[in-house]
């Protein structure tokens, strides 16, 4: 069973939301605040984290930088915030998606399958395993990258759009193909997304993402990996 876990102060979106989710069979715990929601995350181990920004006790991105200290579960962002810096702050910080409320329930709940399957393993069996370049390290089989001798962290988002890149070096992917098979099909124009993720690889992996070295950007079609 999938266990989710709702982070939110409001009493009547939580018990939409519990039972919505129990009734499709996911498991729910509940938090009211930021505290409750990492306690509750270290001992019951969600396999994804829904996560409302304004919580009584601390700001939700506390929480994301807070999570992703230990863990990659995907968090999903549900927030009455609209302002851009808002999202990008939040995802930044780790978040994987962000919904802005009001928010439909069908489209909640397709969000939360997507990412479901991103944390599945990928039906990919490439050549190598170990992708060896001069900035990093991409162990494929451990879903671990290490650069200047230690280990980067990144969200399973980050990793799967990495994963696809790398897998397939020298060839583009297109923008669609990259949003349909991270995001799902519903989300194949949301090109927003993708720029902020590869921002954030770049941050991560090149020792100049302004000018990157290896994951690189073909304007209005998508992206390739220079091994």
């Amino acid at each position: 069973m999938t266990r989710v876990l709702v982070v939110e102060d409001d009493p009547q979106l939580v018990r939409a939301l519990v039972i919505n989710m129990r009734a499709r069979r996911y498991g729910v715990d509940a938090a009211p605040d930021g505290a409750t929601a990492l306690e509750l995350a270290a001992t019951r181990r969600p396999d994804v984290v829904m996560l409302d920004l304004g919580l009584p006790d601390m700001d939700g991105v506390e929480v994301i930088r807070a999570l992703r200290g230990w863990t990659r579960v995907p968090i999903l962002v549900l927030s009455a915030r609209q302002a851009s810096e808002e999202k990008v702050a939040a995802l930044d910080a780790g978040a994987d998606d962000y919904i802005t409320k009001p928010f439909s329930m069908d489209e909640l709940l397709a969000r939360l399958r997507a990412a479901v399957r991103r944390t599945e393993d990928l039906a990919l069996v490439p050549e190598a395993t170990l992708v060896e370049t001069e900035g990093f390290t991409v162990d494929l089989s451990a879903k671990k990258v290490v650069r200047d001798g230690g280990d980067v962290r990144l969200t399973p988002t980050e990793w799967h759009l990495l994963e696809i890149l790398i897998t397939n070096p020298g060839r583009l992917i297109t923008q669609k193909q990259l949003l349909q098979e991270v995001w799902g099909v519903t989300q194949a124009n949301k090109s927003n997304y993708l720029r902020v993720y590869m921002a954030q690889l770049r941050r991560k992996l090149e020792s100049d993402p302004a000018h990157p070295r290896y994951l690189i950007t073909e304007p209005g079609m998508g992206y390739r990996f220079e091994g």
